[in-house]
């Protein structure tokens, strides 16, 4: 299959020939104001454009063919960037430069809750510019930058009306944008909505559920039997991988020759299944000897039990913005950018009777909301937050100087049935600092910032695992108000953890010659635990684990070193990074061991796998490489580019880290002109063997992926926008390591999609 898919390669490159070099493109970061070739330090950024040219997918989706940059799924709505093998808390979401503040931190299957409609960039930022705009990014931040609010005057009016269809899951997607200056007053309206079905999965993605820990005690060469045994060449889709999204995003400006000043009301409303879900799943349960074959002989009665049930979530997200920037006429201070921002949102999980195998409408949700249809109540996590930042730019001639401060807010509560963390409050208080200088062929960028974090929050007493020790018990549960009143008997400790963390960056270039750079980059970077980290104490379901957090956890600090070469000889281009991070007190979920819940007895956890967030020194090492080609073409380019990463996590003591990405080579072919684009690309994920205590090996996958994307012109007003996109063209399965559920939850199968977008 891979030599069938690599003459693809060379067949759909072999139609273009010689020519001459190629126009510049310039392209610009939007937190720091600089051309992406004059950063010191790794950015990937990626176009709106070209986004839309993908089709709508995740964040995390929507990066994962990024050099270094990878996603932690969880279906079709949950997609979490990883970043050099850090996740989580680890990997800052940005929007215009402001953090992200949602529940996806606390949940695997929460989505990282971002409105990807009529998007300018992506970008992916490392480094000392990093400090500035986020504390505790140890892996990097992301920042989603779109112009609800104009910093430029729009000149004239546009509208845009899109419509997108996919196969995969038999969605539309229908958006509307309209942009105008008004007697000055910049004006923008963007809405949005997304309706796609359960998602269709490839023959064979059928995985049964009980392989869970049996591959520990058998060893690796039984869970390759274990797989075969096990895996069913089924079609169809995977049940309650459905997703529906409405957005609104209304902004204004006033800009000025001091600047502008303008504001933002984003509203968000997502529904979406939850397609897999750990009660009554996997577990120890699975692992007591010959009871396992009885229970894998009675999977179908079990799971006919559940096959009516459907677990689903609704979130609803509020955001009001101020933004502006002044620019001073004298004095040490040139300009300042500042933003308030409040948010309010809250994502409700709940189950109701009755398939929904594919998507039905708004009318079926809106029923979904008042979960009366089950026992089991509603769980709704909730995170308000209110943030004030401001940077403030000493820039010179000679010397690039930015001051930023960032002070937030940010109240956080579980309520309901499957509540696992008492309500918790978080205070930071922020100083970032970075300094440029520019000495010809050499080129220092330097940042610095202090973070004061405190989180309050409590533990609530139980007798050990009395919660989960038989249906009995499990019937207090059932609704929330029973649950509510159960937490006003128990015992709390309540717990004020303060924090005071400093993080140190540099970097520096070398300009070899014209053609080609030298980057090398240091960075210790300090992360305050998580409130999920500390706090959490109880079933989470989305895992199938009863995890248990740690009030004593230290801060991470990760030391960084990376060494980066570029080159741009001709037509030629590259470059390839190494990197060592050390991270002190890295914070990790560890599984209990079999022998470990066997030494406990009669109690199995209620079927969920006993996890504790627990710190041991960890070293990530890896490296990327990408070199490529340019060939101009009549009036286009052909570029043709092949790209490998790798990354490898370890515990000082010997042990590998869970979830880490795979080995991944990249292969691209594409021609662009100023009408028509056009790209066929090849990511080949390697096996992943290197397994952390009680994982299991995940198999080596391809994915072939086609896109192609031009403009006609319909009048001297209008432009018709045409895309066409192919993803998982061979149909693969894959299975995502990264991922929580990888073997519960395969990857889409193949998907067919167009876009239509008019431009007036």
């Amino acid at each position: 299959m891979k030599h069938f898919i690599y003459f693809l390669l060379v067949l759909f490159s072999a139609q273009y020939v010689l020519a001459d070099d190629v126009e510049e493109i310039t392209v610009t970061a939007s937190l720091i104001d600089e051309k992406l070739s004059d950063l010191g330090e790794p950015v990937h950024i990626l176009s709106g454009v070209d986004l839309d040219a993908q089709g709508r997918a995740s964040l995390g989706e929507s990066i994962d063919s990024l050099l270094g940059v990878s996603n932690a799924d969880y279906g079709f709505s949950a997609g979490q960037p990883v970043i050099r093998g850090l996740s989580g808390n680890r990997v800052k979401i940005l929007k215009n430069g402001m953090v992200n503040r949602d529940v996806s931190a606390i949940g695997v299957d929460h989505p990282v809750e971002i409105d990807m409609n009529n998007i300018q960039q992506i970008e992916v930022v490392r480094g000392p510019s990093s400090l500035l705009y986020a504390n505790g990014g140890v892996g990097g931040i992301i920042n989603i930058v779109d112009n609800t609010i104009a910093r430029k005057d729009f000149e004239g009016e546009e509208i845009n009306l899109d419509i997108e269809a996919q196969s995969v899951n038999k969605g539309i997607a229908t958006a509307f944008g309209a942009r105008n200056n008004i007697n000055g007053v910049n004006l923008s309206y963007s809405y949005e909505n997304t309706d796609f079905g359960s998602f269709e999965i490839p023959d064979g993605s059928v995985m049964h559920s009980e392989e869970g820990h049996d591959d520990d005690d058998e060893g690796e060469e039984h869970h390759d039997e274990h797989e075969d045994e096990h895996e069913e060449k089924e079609s169809g889709y995977l049940s309650n991988s459905d997703y529906e999204r409405f957005s609104h995003k209304l902004g204004f400006s006033k800009v000025e020759d001091w600047g502008y000043i303008g504001g933002s009301i984003n509203i968000l409303e997502t529904h979406y299944g939850v397609p897999y879900h750990g009660e009554g799943d996997g577990g120890h349960d699975e692992q007591e000897g010959e009871e396992d074959h009885d229970e894998h002989e009675g999977e179908e009665e079990h799971h006919d039990e559940h096959e009516g049930e459907r677990i689903f979530a609704v979130t609803d997200s509020k955001e009001a913005n101020i933004e502006g920037s002044y620019a001073f006429d004298a004095g040490a201070v040139n300009k300042i950018n500042y933003f308030l921002r409040n948010s309010n949102y809250s994502l409700t999980e709940g189950h109701a009777e009755g398939g929904h195998d594919e998507h039905e409408g708004e009318e079926e949700h809106e029923g979904e909301e008042g979960h009366d249809e089950h026992e089991e109540g509603p769980t709704t996590f909730s995170n308000d937050a209110i943030e004030f930042g401001a940077i403030l730019d000493f820039s010179t001639n000679d010397l690039g100087q930015k001051l930023s401060i960032n002070l937030a807010k940010e109240d956080t509560s579980i309520i309901g049935h499957e509540a696992f963390m008492n309500p918790t409050k978080s205070d930071e208080y922020t100083f970032g600092y970075f300094i440029s200088k520019d000495l010809g062929v050499h080129h220092l960028d330097f940042g610095a910032r202090y973070d004061s974090v405190s989180r309050k929050g409590s533990l609530s007493e139980h007798d050990e695992h009395d919660e989960h020790e038989g249906e009995e018990d499990h019937d207090e549960h059932e609704g929330e108000e029973e649950h509510e009143g159960e937490e006003e008997h128990a015992e709390k400790t309540f717990y004020d953890v303060n924090m005071d963390n400093a993080s140190l960056a540099l970097t520096y270039s070398y300009d070899i010659s014209d053609d080609v750079r030298l980057l090398i980059g240091a960075a210790s970077v300090e992360r305050a635990p998580s409130a999920l980290e500390l706090f959490m104490n109880g079933p989470h379901l989305a895992t199938g684990r009863l995890e248990t957090g740690n009030v004593n956890l230290n801060s991470e600090r990760s030391n960084n070193v990376d060494l980066t070469i570029e080159f741009d000889v001709d037509s030629w281009f590259g470059n390839l990074s190494i990197y060592a991070n050390n991270v002190t007190d890295y914070i990790y979920l560890q599984d209990e061991t079999e022998e470990e819940h066997e030494e406990e007895g009669h109690d199995d956890h209620a079927g969920l796998i006993k996890a504790d967030y627990l710190q041991k020194d960890a070293e990530f090492t890896g490296y990327e490489i990408e070199v490529g080609t340019v060939i101009d073409v009549n009036d286009g380019a052909v570029e043709i580019s092949i790209g490998r990463d790798s990354v490898e996590g370890k515990f000082a003591t010997g042990g590998f880290i869970p979830r880490m990405t795979p080995n991944r080579n990249f292969f691209e072919v594409s021609y662009r002109n100023n009408d028509l684009k056009t790209s066929l690309t090849l990511k080949d994920v390697e096996e992943q063997t290197k397994l952390a205590l009680n994982e299991t090996a995940t198999g080596a996958y391809q994915m072939l992926d086609f896109t192609i994307s031009g403009t006609v012109a319909l009048d001297s007003d209008v432009d018709l926008n045409l895309a066409f996109f192919a993803s998982n063209i061979l149909d693969e399965v894959a299975r995502n390591h990264n991922s929580f559920v990888k073997d519960q939850i395969p990857l889409p199968g193949r998907n067919f999609g167009l876009r239509f977008s008019l431009r007036f």
